[in-house]
């Protein structure tokens, strides 16, 4: 019910002599400064790319969708999904047995991480590459006793073969740390509610932990595939023709370095937008449910940025706190 002997909002704002106090809007002058900054700074930094003609656009353009280009492009792309393929597949494995009741288990696990860990991805690249001159002939068979398979290192070890092993390696001991801590983010109760309903362990992992831990293992499994794509440049150590071996072929030819350094870049950036926006929907896909609100789509966040929305003005109370006073 309406509570007509209600006091007016501006005899609720009056003063002490009856007068009505005006409401003054907040002035944030240091964002105004923050944003005039920045747009300084852009406008010199578009201003410089358009006017400076040793950036040579056209030739970077002319070289964007070269047959070369495209090519080491497509490789840099394989090499990436192959490796994180591999990384993954390790660091679910790693991370299970890092939580292995056999300590001997758990002790692999753990040196294994803490190996590939400790040294670099370039040393560990060159040293599959090379690793004929330690194992000149692979094989497989009982220890002391007879060889099942053999066959020479050099073919085996392609530098097809050097950069998955190197990468995919390097990446499978990453990816344990996060999928562990994905897994230990999963409240206890729920592996033990699992259990009360008679499920194997097996079908808790698959079935209970392991979807919840995605939340947790999403957002920086993502993070690591865009830096194993700019990662997989380290193979032009190997001669593996990716889009920045292919690029150092051209300009040593043409000493056009400048234009084709700016061009792979953009390539990157392209590819780097792309992952992100799928990382964007796959992280929203693992969190429907959730009690928080639902997070914006890329556009309406991008919206936002730039046009920051005001905060709506609360609602007048009257004295039981219903908005209107309303009873």
């Amino acid at each position: 019910m309406a509570n007509a002997e209600m006091p007016s909002l501006a005899q609720r704002t009056g003063g002490p002599d009856g007068g009505v106090l005006k409401v003054a809007r907040t002035r944030h002058y240091g964002q105004w400064i923050a944003t005039f900054v920045i747009i300084s700074l852009a406008a010199l930094v578009v201003n410089s790319l358009i006017t400076n003609p040793r950036y040579q656009w056209d030739v970077v353009f002319s070289y964007f969708r070269d047959v070369q280009v495209v090519h080491g492009l497509v490789t840099t792309i394989v090499l990436t999904v192959v490796a994180m393929v591999v990384g993954i597949v390790i660091g679910v494995l790693v991370a299970v047995c890092r939580d292995s009741r056999n300590r001997s288990v758990a002790a692999a696990a753990l040196a294994y991480a803490g190996f590939f860990r400790g040294t670099p991805l370039l040393v560990q690249l060159i040293f599959w590459f090379n690793l004929a001159a330690l194992y000149p002939v692979l094989s497989i068979g009982v220890p002391f006793g007879p060889t099942l398979v053999s066959g020479e290192a050099n073919t085996l070890i392609t530098p097809y073969v050097a950069a998955i092993l190197g990468l995919g390696l390097n990446e499978g001991a990453y990816m344990s740390e996060i999928v562990r801590a994905g897994l230990q983010s999963v409240d206890p109760g729920q592996t033990q509610a699992a259990q009360a309903l008679g499920m194997r362990r097996g079908q808790i992992f698959r079935r209970v932990v392991l979807p919840q831990a995605m939340r947790v293992i999403i957002p920086p499994t993502g993070n690591q595939t865009i830096s194993m794509l700019k990662t997989t440049s380290l193979v032009s150590v190997i001669a593996i023709p990716e889009i920045l071996f292919r690029v150092q072929e051209i300009y040593s030819r043409t000493y056009e370095v400048i234009p084709l350094l700016i061009t792979v870049s953009l390539w990157y950036l392209v590819v780097t937008t792309v992952l992100s926006t799928g990382q964007f929907y796959l992280e929203r896909h693992f969190k429907r449910g959730d009690t928080q609100s639902p997070e914006p789509s890329l556009l309406a966040a991008l919206r936002a940025g730039i046009v920051p929305r005001r905060a709506k003005a609360a609602a007048p109370t009257g004295p039981a706190g219903t908005e209107g006073g309303r009873a």
